[in-house]
């Protein structure tokens, strides 16, 4: 059984009268406790218990493994908010996860107990106009772990164990680690931006920005066939990781410009000042992928450009089914894993693992080992 004794402790001691632990470990009902990182305002990140209900007929219970700490996850932590998404009540963190499977719901077929898994984030509702144009990621019902986009938010992945719809996992591939199978999701939104900009093979690349994402976009795009791939950022670090991953050439744009033309762009700093760069670095016809999240609010940009030059500037917003090929390409070259990895921390030193998740000049993407 994946609950806890330890999260019952600590609400005994609480003076909470808690008799669900035992009484869900013999029936197989109702909830127990786990221990989960959860977010209670900006700079306030605890390791509280939650609650784990049983599975019901069309759920999966999951004793969790690894979770990657997301830039989402990092915003939350420093400003209690991605965007529009404002934190108004505690919210358990983490989106990017893989577990093992610990109970099965009475109607799930296809899976069983101690198969590993990844588990997909996201949960549209199938039946908004978005669902039904099959544009799930861009459902307006969309339930998404870790964010707080809905009210009340939806809880997160960073936590010993949880229940999720069995339609959510995904099993892995023969050969992928639960460590590297993980970053399925981060690797689907650098797919799903890759998909947005169309047929890049034998193209001229850009990815301003080597962040995690940019560097997966980096490793998509050497695995699509982009014929010369430029990398560019403010730091050294993470440029390093870009060559070891396909990049033709990197530049670090604090000491050196770049003066050529790119087919296709892709901005993945988020940053609006960086927005007149991207543009100008993308040929006449030239398509612009915009990946990186702005702040929210008004954003000055040279729309005379890209009228001009007549620029295709196309936004992209997380992934749907590019999940399983996540999977198939993390399984067929494991070395983008392990380059993008760069450290990793046991849930209950959480708070190393977000002091060090900022330093681009040492940290690409960390991970949580969120059962020690």
């Amino acid at each position: 059984m994946a609950c806890r004794p330890y999260a019952a402790a600590v609400l005994l001691q609480a003076g909470s009268i808690l008799n669900v632990y035992a009484e869900a470990s013999q029936k197989n009902v109702g909830s127990c406790l786990t221990e989960a990182l959860v977010i209670h305002a900006p700079h306030d990140l605890r390791l509280d218990p939650a609650s784990l209900p049983y599975p019901g007929s069309d759920e999966v219970r999951v004793n969790m493994a690894w979770g990657g700490i997301c830039g989402s996850d990092l915003h939350y932590f420093a400003h209690g908010g991605v965007g529009a998404s404002v934190l108004h009540a505690p919210m358990v963190l983490g989106h990017e996860v893989s577990g093992t499977i610990d109970a099965l719901g009475s109607d799930v077929k296809g899976f069983s107990v101690g198969e590993a898994v990844a588990i997909h984030p996201a949960r549209p509702c199938d039946h908004c106009p978005e669902c039904m144009r099959e544009q799930r990621n861009l459902c307006r019902n969309m339930h998404f772990l870790g964010s707080a986009a809905r009210d009340p938010h939806t809880d997160g992945g960073f936590r010993r164990a949880m229940t999720v719809k069995a339609a959510q996992l995904h099993a892995l591939p023969p050969g992928l680690t639960l460590r590297r199978a993980c970053l399925a999701e981060p690797l689907s939104v650098a797919l799903h931006a890759i998909a947005r900009a169309g047929n890049v093979r034998g193209q001229s690349v850009m990815v301003q920005g080597a962040g995690p994402i940019g560097l997966l976009i980096v490793a998509g795009l050497v695995h699509h066939g982009a014929e010369r791939i430029v990398a560019t950022d403010l730091e050294d670090f993470p440029l390093q990781c870009a060559t070891r991953l396909g990049a033709s050439r990197c530049y670090n744009t604090r000491h050196a410009a770049v003066e050529e033309e790119f087919d296709i762009l892709f901005e993945a700093t988020g940053v609006p000042a960086a927005l007149p760069a991207a543009i100008a670095r993308t040929r006449r016809g030239g398509i612009l992928v915009q990946v990186g999240m702005f702040p929210p609010g008004d954003i000055p940009v040279p729309i005379a450009q890209i009228i001009n030059r007549e620029l295709d500037f196309r936004g992209t917003f997380r992934f749907d089914t590019e999940f399983d090929a996540a999977l198939a390409l993390l399984a067929e070259r494991p070395e983008i894993a392990d380059i993008l990895v760069t450290q990793q921390f046991p849930l209950s030193e959480f708070a190393a693992a977000f002091a060090l998740a900022p330093d681009r000049r040492q940290a690409a993407k960390i991970l949580l080992s969120l059962n020690s």
